[in-house]
């Protein structure tokens, strides 16, 4: 073979790959979208919202954690994990869902559990300390 055709092959291999990574790149791409925007999806998407503690549940029959949740918009759908219930999930102050829209709700494949940070609050209490020393 010529150099100068192998130079072209090697060339369009090389964009070939890049193509294919593109498209494989682009469809591992989750958005985030409110809870209309997740119903007129056929793709996996990530929704943020507020669980409504009071809802939760495991749901024996389904062998599913469900909760309801509303998202930024003021929206409300019922979730459905097949999962345990995350351990932090009681004192959550957000949630993020990633998965489909199906028959009603959100079937989640995964949860993120957003918790209000252990930290707040102490910033309040060393802000009156006195600074440490002698005091000469």
């Amino acid at each position: 073979m010529k150099p100068k055709a192998r130079l072209i092959l090697g060339l369009v291999a090389i964009a070939a790959f890049a193509v294919l990574g593109l498209m494989n790149f682009k469809q591992s791409m989750t958005p985030y979208v409110s809870f209309a925007e997740a119903m007129t999806m056929e793709r996996t998407v990530q929704v943020a919202g507020f669980p409504d503690h009071q809802s939760a549940g495991f749901d024996s029959e389904k062998a599913a954690f469900t909760f309801n949740m509303t998202d930024e918009h003021g929206e409300s759908m019922n979730v459905v994990y097949f999962g345990g219930k995350p351990g932090n999930f009681d004192q959550a102050s957000s949630v993020v869902v990633i998965g489909d829209y199906a028959d009603g709700s959100m079937t989640a494949k995964q949860l993120l559990v957003k918790c209000p940070s252990k930290y707040e609050g102490e910033e309040e209490h060393l802000g009156g300390a006195a600074p440490a020393g002698d005091g000469t």
